[in-house]
């Protein structure tokens, strides 16, 4: 089984907030993402670190 090498710390989680709409974000562990519902935005974990660029987010449907 290959480790998840794209896991955030959960304290940092706690911190981290949508840099649109400033609300929570939801954490998907599958997809190695943090999500904005509000924004409908998905923002990817890459080596355990958050991007949180606007650019480089995923359009949710």
């Amino acid at each position: 089984m290959k480790k998840n090498t794209n896991k955030i710390d959960k304290n940092i989680l706690n911190l981290l907030v949508c840099p649109i709409t400033k609300g929570p974000l939801k954490y998907d562990i599958d997809k190695s993402e943090l999500i904005s519902e509000k924004a409908k935005l998905a923002f990817p974990i890459e080596d355990g670190i958050p991007i949180m660029l606007i650019d480089k987010a995923r359009r949710l449907k």
